[in-house]
């Protein structure tokens, strides 16, 4: 089978490709200077020329802050890009798999994770214009597209909280750290491995709305000392403080972990404890340096 990564040159596209070419699959990764998914004669030509079996579509505009007062370069991005490349894939007879976010729904449901059918209400422009782009996705390849929603990822390539919190660790005696928002911690690899194992299956027996991220809940204060203390560091060195410590032009949600369901239904269980994730992966991302 021949796979397409777009957006293969951020954390989860490198990582996507990456984890492919363990498997031993045909993969091609274009990042955004190879591949524009705005553009419609790019998009065409490309799968023209790779005549992919699957797409993963990684590319995103996920500048969430920077989307308040950029909603329609945004849009366009996370909402027409995907649109075109559904619509590519289903004149080629081409499955795909869009990736999207927890910026989708309202951060409101307190401590009930949020299931693969319940309703989007978006509170950020960036999370109106990947809703968006999953309206587009389902409409245009219903049958042979799926769409994944991750939230709180971090990865051995480029920046992210846990690398963050890494440098912090070795510059500063204290850090201040959210301990009102709750999330998941999910390590990128480990989605890249479980969209590598859903992509063969789409337009057999899956299709539509997946969750993909790592079990359990956290705090951003809660992943913090939990980074500390895997670093041999006192995890007390890290204080809470409520999210109008860090004024920002978007809203970040309170509760956004979400529910896992739908893998059950495929015979595949959930992503592994965040926990265990990140022992796995720190000793990785120290090795790297910034992209």
């Amino acid at each position: 089978m021949k796979w397409l990564v777009t957006g293969a040159g951020g954390m989860l596209g490198q990582d996507m490709v990456d984890e492919l070419l363990g498997r031993g699959e045909q993969v091609t990764g274009l990042d955004r200077a190879a591949l524009d998914i705005t553009r419609s004669e790019d998009v065409e030509r490309v799968f023209a020329e790779h005549r992919p079996d699957i797409v993963v579509n990684c590319a995103a505009y996920t500048a969430v802050d920077d989307a308040e007062t950029d909603e329609e370069r945004a849009l366009l991005i996370n909402g027409e890009g995907p649109r075109l490349l559904a619509r590519a894939s289903a004149a080629h007879g081409t499955r795909l798999v869009h990736v999207s976010t927890d910026y989708v729904f309202d951060g409101d449901a307190r401590s009930t994770p949020y299931p693969e059918d319940h309703e989007p209400a978006p509170r950020t422009a960036y999370g109106r214009t990947k809703f968006a782009g999953e309206l587009a996705v389902l409409r245009e390849l219903p049958g042979a597209a799926a769409v994944v929603r991750t939230a709180w990822l971090y990865g051995v390539h480029g920046r992210s909280f846990v690398r963050t919190m890494t440098e912090l660790e070795a510059r500063r005696d204290t850090v201040d750290v959210v301990d009102d928002q709750r999330g998941q911690p999910t390590w990128s690899a480990d989605v890249a491995a479980r969209i590598a194992d859903l992509g063969p299956r789409i337009g057999r027996d899956a299709s539509g709305v997946l969750h993909a991220t790592n079990s359990g809940e956290a705090t951003w204060y809660d992943l913090a000392r939990e980074v500390f203390h895997l670093l041999g560091a006192d995890p007390d060195r890290v204080r809470p403080v409520g999210s109008e410590a860090f004024s920002r032009p978007a809203p970040r949600p309170a509760y956004s972990a979400l529910a896992h369901g739908r893998w059950q239904l495929l015979g595949l269980p959930p992503l592994r404890d965040w926990r265990s994730a990140l022992n796995e992966a720190l000793p990785r991302i120290r090795k790297e340096s910034p992209a």
